[in-house]
């Protein structure tokens, strides 16, 4: 998507939230991100199941071995004493037996991987899916106060996470908590006393574990936001790469990602150090049980209790119930990451949507319609305490061109978003052929419109992609003949694939009077009802003007047009032209009137052509 859609360098995210010490609300967003795996119960059964399987058969593995250890040594010691040997034919069966169990255990380990890593992807495409459908249900006072490297690093890095997580902790919960369970009783049937001792670490294991998790929260959630931070930043800087060179802004930049980068860097070397020591902590204190327990056995096994194939199991045993411990203790750990990159996604979710449609207006009627345009006593302010658009009211005739001049923020602009149901009125209201625009669905409303804007709009694609994007199912012909109106087919033949020449994403294979004129095109070949001009020619020279002069005259035939005009000189012949200043309207009339008058009009006429300052 070409950059010239976006609003330059940014050195403040106001929107982010690199402040946030911890995540909100632990358990409240798990519990949203289970909703998302709700689809898939049936699936996550399977993997319990498989899961399970193949922990137990891996499991019962030492103990099978612990037999042959123990006609291992019955036979050594039988040869010893003369009075036999080794049954390796008994040994051969129990190894064949071990080999056919850990196979259908990676068989079934492979099983529940392949599907919990497909469950783990469709929650990701589910997230995806819903933060864009969420994105053209919110209002543009959203991104006008968060930036799009924010909202971006939300879909992308965040849900990667996401995914990344679920992926290795849905497995591992269910396999280390199928092994401790059946790891304990494994044990239990070998000695009870020795499980005892085992299994006495574990409460100084959770202490210790818990009281890291409680310091590295905060940490995981400021990381997530600092990323969102520097993902913002790079972002704006590299769309903007041309205004920070201009402007010898480098300097700053540089200084404003060290800022950013610093954040990230110190909240993530310490979310990495504090989920560090998770694997120390356990491995340590599953040590001491370890010694705990050989000691333990060594005595035991001289008192001729247990025997030696016995304690090969148990202390196989203990080296694996310490092991899930600590995968469960990382498990946790990943999920202070999940739960960090969920909240972010689902406060993005949760934001406040456009306000719910009650269309009354059918489509036969929008077909209808002819482009009469009233603002009645309109009210408007992008904050609720700052109004900038006081008590407007104006009737616009079908078929008529408005110019809308002014100095910059006098509301000139801000008229049209109000016009297109942007932003909702604070009050009063706009009507077209005497129908107030919210009886229309926004999607009928705004497909009465068609706009060239000064910046222009031209996404990766081919040529024929961008001018088709208001009008899908235009013929070649349509195309054709909108690009000669818009004096761009010429220039269009001379390229080497014509209408297929595909425009690059920074839009750089082609110049900027030349994307002005796509822009214009395809607003011609939308054929709307009312246009919507904001000084469309602004980006071509002298003579491409003239031209465009001349196409748009035949465009705004028999249509209503509204003009934002900031060289007075291309909205001479407008029917009415509005003079704004601050949200206001203070003149009203044709070019010749308002000259007439030598009023605020005149003042900016003058300062352009004569050079007189205002």
């Amino acid at each position: 998507m070409s950059n010239q859609k976006r609003n330059g360098p940014k050195f403040g995210h106001g929107g982010m939230r690199g402040n946030n010490e911890k995540a909100k609300d632990f358990k409240g967003t798990l519990t949203k991100l289970f909703k998302y795996l709700r689809p898939y119960y049936f699936k996550l059964v399977v993997v319990i199941l498989f899961a399970a399987a193949s922990t137990v058969f891996s499991i019962v593995g030492p103990k099978i071995l612990a037999k042959a250890t123990d006609k291992l040594s019955e036979g050594v010691l039988a040869k010893v004493a003369g009075t036999g040997g080794i049954d390796f034919e008994y040994i051969g069966h129990i190894i064949f037996i071990l080999v056919c169990l850990y196979l259908v255990s990676a068989l079934f380990s492979y099983i529940q991987g392949f599907i919990t890593s497909t469950v783990s992807q469709r929650v990701a495409f589910d997230l995806r899916t819903s933060i864009s459908k969420k994105m053209d249900r919110m209002p543009l006072s959203y991104f006008d106060r968060h930036t799009s490297g924010d909202i971006l690093s939300r879909v992308t890095n965040d849900i990667d996470t996401i995914a990344q997580s679920l992926n290795q902790s849905m497995s591992q919960v269910i396999t280390s908590s199928v092994t401790v369970v059946g790891i304990f009783i494994m044990m239990l049937t070998i000695s009870p006393i020795m499980t005892l001792i085992a299994v006495c670490v574990l409460p100084v294991s959770i202490i210790l574990i818990g009281f890291v998790m409680k310091h590295s929260q905060k940490y995981f959630a400021r990381q997530q936001a600092a990323l969102g931070d520097v993902n913002g930043h790079i972002e704006e800087m590299y769309g903007g790469h041309n205004v920070v060179k201009a402007f010898n802004g480098e300097e700053a930049s540089v200084k404003q990602f060290n800022e950013y980068n610093d954040v990230l860097y110190e909240s993530a070397w310490k979310s990495q150090f504090f989920s560090g020591l998770m694997q120390p902590i356990t491995g340590f204190v599953g040590n001491v049980g370890y010694v705990a327990v050989c000691l333990l056995g060594g005595m035991l096994a001289g008192g001729n209790t247990i025997t030696i194939g016995d304690i090969q199991a148990f202390i196989q045993y203990v080296r694996q119930f310490n092991q899930p411990i600590t995968q469960l203790a990382q498990t946790m750990n990943m999920l202070q990451s999940t739960a960090a990159a969920a909240e972010r996604v689902f406060e993005f979710l949760d934001e406040e949507e456009l306000a719910q449609e009650t269309p009354k207006i059918t489509s036969e009627e929008v077909s209808n319609i002819e482009g009469s345009v009233t603002f009645a006593d309109v009210n408007f302010g992008y904050l609720k305490d700052q109004t900038i658009i006081h008590n407007f009211s104006l009737h616009v005739h079908s078929g008529q061109t408005v110019a809308i001049v002014g100095p910059t923020g006098a509301g000139k602009t801000t008229i049209v978003k109000l016009l297109m149901r942007f932003y909702e009125l604070n009050k009063g209201s706009i009507m077209i052929d005497g129908k107030d625009i919210r009886d229309f669905s926004r999607h009928d409303l705004r497909s009465l419109f068609g706009m060239v804007l000064q910046d222009t709009w031209l996404f990766n694609g081919t040529i024929k992609e961008n001018l088709v994007y208001g009008k899908l199912d235009a013929s070649d012909e349509e195309i054709q003949e909108a690009c000669k109106i818009a004096y761009v087919d010429h220039f269009v033949q001379t390229l080497e694939n014509g209408y297929e020449t595909i425009i690059d994403e920074e839009s750089s294979n082609i110049s900027q009077g030349q994307k002005q004129l796509l822009t214009i095109a395809r607003a011609f070949l939308k054929n709307p009802k009312i246009l919507i001009l904001d000084e469309a020619t602004s980006s071509v020279d002298t003579r491409t003007e003239v031209l465009i002069q001349k196409g748009m005259e035949k465009l705004m035939e028999g249509r209503t047009s509204f003009v934002i005009a900031h060289r007075l000189s291309t909205i001479r012949d407008a029917d009415t032209i509005i003079v704004m200043k601050d949200g206001d309207i203070v003149e009203l009339g044709n070019h010749d009137d308002l000259i007439a008058k030598n009023g605020f009009y005149a003042s900016l006429y003058r300062s352009q052509f004569e050079g007189v300052s205002q």
